[in-house]
């Protein structure tokens, strides 16, 4: 059989390399070509709802094709996870990816897909910080006052959250742990009738989040103490931050995007990029800060970084707590 001349198989070769590379680029060119749908795993006008139709249209408008968001809630947002699990990895379904999405890991022994393996971070979209709030006959004007009297007070203080398993649920927790407070806590069937019950005096405390609080703490109706995040909040940029008192101390929630598991990365890339744009947006940064919220731009590595990070450190305090995903109404 007569071998091919040398300069004849380099370029064969050549060629051969090339052409998985020209394929990625012309992939990443003509995506997409046609609807995109976003899975938000939560209830319509959550905040992770608004996150994702915020970004949804302006991907539509940059990228000529509609962002269609579809909301799949229940089992603590699992369903719409596994949803987009199943989904083919091309590009064309979408998941809102949460603080939540994280705490699940631990928090539910046995699901239908592993979080961490089965999901591809794409970008993170926004932060929200929560605000520690006290109803007004807590004689606690700053943390160092709220730990005094926790302390001297054991189990006095009753510490509400929007349901066992919750984002200021285990932010409350991971508090305690730290201060070294006992509080009770108090689980409701959602946010809102546990901030009811804050203003009502029948529970004294809650981590909330800064939307649903912010116009209580600016109407005089509840005493906000600090917030959760390393640093300031615009909104409230008086307010201490909780690591002030307690060292290290950082809890939030937050909305980003992930996709199938072995989603091109061309792909991911570009969504990516077309992501940190938008956050980078004076009109959309103004929309954020409407939200109570802070832009939370990075590359996807750094966001897959992060979300083992958050799953490590609220799988800690899951353990520590022996918490479990039961929702009961207080009384």
């Amino acid at each position: 059989m007569k071998l091919p001349h040398r300069r004849q198989f380099l370029h064969l070769s050549t060629g051969a390399a090339v052409c998985p590379v020209v394929s990625r680029i012309a992939r990443a060119q003509t995506y997409p070509s046609r609807p995109v749908r976003i899975v938000v795993p939560f209830d319509p006008g959550s905040p992770g709802d608004l996150a994702a139709r915020l970004m949804g249209q302006r991907l539509s408008e940059r990228l000529d094709q509609p962002f269609i968001v579809e909301n799949w809630p229940g089992a603590g947002g699992n369903i719409g996870t596994e949803a987009v699990v199943k989904a083919p990895a091309d590009g064309y379904t979408l998941l809102l990816v949460a603080a939540s999405s994280t705490i699940n890991v631990t928090l539910y022994e046995k699901l239908n897909f592993d979080f961490l393996r089965d999901l591809t971070p794409i970008a993170g979209i926004i932060s929200i910080p929560f605000v520690v709030a006290v109803n007004l006959s807590v004689p606690a004007n700053t943390i160092s006052d709220l730990i005094a009297y926790a302390k001297a007070n054991p189990g006095k203080l009753k510490m509400a959250s929007g349901g066992n398993g919750t984002t200021g649920h285990l932010s409350g927790e991971l508090f305690k742990m730290m201060a070294g407070v006992n509080m009770v806590h108090v689980p409701y069937r959602g946010a809102d009738p546990a901030l009811n019950d804050l203003l009502d005096g029948q529970v004294q405390v809650l981590f909330g989040s800064m939307p649903a609080s912010i116009e209580h703490i600016r109407a005089g109706k509840l005493r906000a103490l600090a917030i959760t995040t390393p640093t300031r909040s615009g909104p409230l940029p008086d307010l201490p931050t909780v690591g002030e008192f307690v060292p290290n101390y950082e809890a939030s929630t937050w909305d980003g995007l992930s996709a199938p598991r072995n989603t091109p990365a061309e792909i991911i890339n570009k969504l990516n990029n077309e992501i940190d744009v938008a956050l980078a947006d004076p009109a959309i940064r103004s929309r954020i800060a409407d939200l109570g919220s802070v832009p939370m731009p990075m590359t996807a590595g750094d966001f897959g970084k992060f979300i083992a990070a958050e799953t490590e450190k609220w799988g800690k305090v899951i353990r520590a707590a022996n918490i479990k995903p039961v929702i009961v109404r207080a009384p």
